[in-house]
């Protein structure tokens, strides 16, 4: 009997454990997602010897609807790629052609930058598509952190073998990302830096993702302006509009 209530006590506790990592990885997505939102960003490509600018927008709606327009450099403005629940699309201004994304391209580089392009429009889903588990507390930059670790389901479809993730106690912010692939070698490193308030969400307005097999090599996320649960009209997440985005 007494095995019993050992088992069964050790079975809760770790319950809600798990329960708790979710709520944390929720309460984390929904911080950067919000009903909708709206941001203006740039992504800065750093390499040894050279280093390229582009300017984009982003609307999104929900975990399902999300829209990226590249508003320079001249070369790429007007691409747009467009996330529909579980389909991915790319405008392609040049060809007057919008294509769907196969599942296989979703690991390549977005646009020659270091993130993917599932990393762009998160086709995946820190939240859906992962086990978590709290195996830590560490401070980041003087911030008590959450540190989580998140495996994915066997029925999902991702890019990575396992995250590392930090999450701050008080904001819920993440300001930590590592990246493994299927062999659980880390890949690559996200870390989020210079904390702002965005209306009322304090978050990182700088986003590093540094690919750890390539020295000098980085890519910078600086977010101009964000916005959330802003009215978004409902043609802006079809194939017939992202031509005509601005």
């Amino acid at each position: 009997m007494k095995n019993f209530v050992s088992i069964f006590f050790i079975l809760i506790v770790h319950l809600s454990h798990a329960q708790s990592a979710l709520e944390i990885v929720q309460k984390a997505d929904l911080k950067v997602r919000g009903k909708s939102s709206y941001s203006e960003m740039t992504i800065s490509i750093v390499r040894p010897k050279w280093q390229k600018v582009m300017t984009m927008k982003n609307w999104s709606e929900g975990n399902d609807f999300a829209v990226s327009l590249v508003t320079s450099p001249a070369k790429e403005k007007g691409s747009v790629f467009l996330k529909r629940e579980n389909e991915v699309w790319n405008y392609l201004p040049s060809l007057e052609r919008t294509i769907k994304l196969p599942p296989s391209m979703m690991t390549q580089s977005f646009m020659g930058t270091d993130l993917t392009n599932d990393d762009l429009v998160k086709q995946s889903s820190m939240v859906v598509d992962y086990t978590h588990n709290i195996i830590a507390e560490e401070d980041i930059r003087g911030l008590k952190c959450w540190k989580l670790e998140l495996f994915p389901k066997d029925e999902a479809t991702v890019v990575w073998g396992k995250l590392m993730v930090w999450i701050d106690q008080n904001d819920f912010m993440q300001l930590k990302v590592e990246f493994y692939d299927e062999d659980l070698e880390i890949v690559n490193l996200m870390e989020g830096y210079d904390v702002q308030l965005f209306g009322n969400k304090k978050l990182p307005s700088k986003i590093e993702f540094i690919p750890l097999d390539d020295e000098g090599n980085k890519t910078i996320i600086e977010y101009k302006n964000w916005k959330f649960d802003v009215e978004i009209p409902s043609n802006y997440f079809t194939t017939q509009y992202v031509s005509r985005l601005k």
